[in-house]
């Protein structure tokens, strides 16, 4: 393998097998979805096939593929695009609201309100499933394996693309889901987890070469290599989060235009009494009672 350059990182492309078969599989599955259902928002669209499957080609096809067995800095952009980004971009595609309205079938509403999915949606699980993975892949045994066995690889890298649905699945709650959560509590736990995404990166960066059995002769040493991946992990990790939470304020704010479209219908729906708000009121109503019947003094 020729060192990893500016010219090679444009110029080197792998047919991946598991990167294309998904990406193909997952297209061609929405696009029939889509003539189905006419009248399909075009973001969610794009959301699904440029951030989604865009981001899951960009490190499968190109030079992230090619030399993520070479270079831990590789391998980190390739975990946190597979966790956060490709994910995050299925998600705000919203494949399960369309795959229902495609098949007209309730056995999607029964699987998404089971048990299963009530407990991997919940907050705190979903967040401890997310954080846990990056620790358990450089902290055991697993990212050794993923380097020496090429089906360990393509078993992780489906895993952490689930991991990382199930997670956005359950934050965005734009597909239907057993019990929905306020935006407000995503948002705090996204901020909780930037801390644990800077731990990772100072264990990476301060601590001892996790991992060496990359059979290349040039660039950075293991040390170097290594230090430039937590870096990776730490502030792109951060990054790849910021689209997550605009999306959640954009949510918050949809939904209390939409509550507050709510109330106004209700309002204008209720008959015209002839009094005055306050005459309701059962304080104000009894004290203007009150006032209106005491004798009033001379002055």
């Amino acid at each position: 393998m020729q060192p990893l350059t500016m010219t090679t990182a444009v110029t080197t492309w792998t047919p991946d097998a598991l990167g294309l078969l998904l990406a193909v599989g997952l297209g061609t599955g929405y696009a029939w979805c889509l003539r189905k259902v006419p009248g399909w928002p075009l973001a969610r669209t794009a959301a699904f096939f440029g951030v989604g499957l865009g981001s899951l080609l960009a490190v499968s096809v190109t030079f992230v593929g090619a030399y993520d067995d070479a270079l831990f800095w590789v391998r980190a952009v390739q975990v946190i695009v597979l966790l956060m980004i490709t994910p995050f971009g299925l998600a705000l595609g919203a494949p399960l609201t369309l795959a229902k309205e495609a098949s007209n079938n309730d056995k999607i509403d029964r699987i998404l309100a089971g048990r299963t999915v009530k407990f991997l949606t919940c907050p705190p699980v979903g967040s401890i499933i997310l954080l846990a993975t990056p620790w358990l892949l450089y902290f055991t045994g697993w990212y050794d394996a993923v380097l020496r066995d090429g089906g360990i690889d393509a078993a992780s890298r489906l895993a952490l693309i689930a991991i990382g649905f199930v997670y956005f699945y359950g934050r965005l709650q734009i597909d239907p889901m057993p019990r929905r959560y306020p935006h407000l509590v995503a948002v705090g736990i996204t901020f909780v987890e930037v801390v644990f995404d800077a731990a990772l990166g100072l264990v990476l960066w301060l601590g001892p070469k996790l991992v060496g059995h990359y059979d290349r002769a040039w660039g950075p040493s293991h040390r170097l290599d290594q230090i430039i991946g937590a870096g990776v992990l730490w502030i792109g990790g951060d990054v790849a989060g910021l689209p997550f939470l605009a999306a959640l304020f954009r949510r918050m704010i949809a939904d209390d235009a939409k509550e507050t479209r709510k109330v106004d219908e209700e309002l204008d729906a209720q008959e015209p009494t002839g009094k005055l708000w306050w005459e309701d009121h059962p304080e104000l109503s009894e004290r203007f009672r009150r006032e209106s019947g005491r004798p009033r003094g001379r002055y």
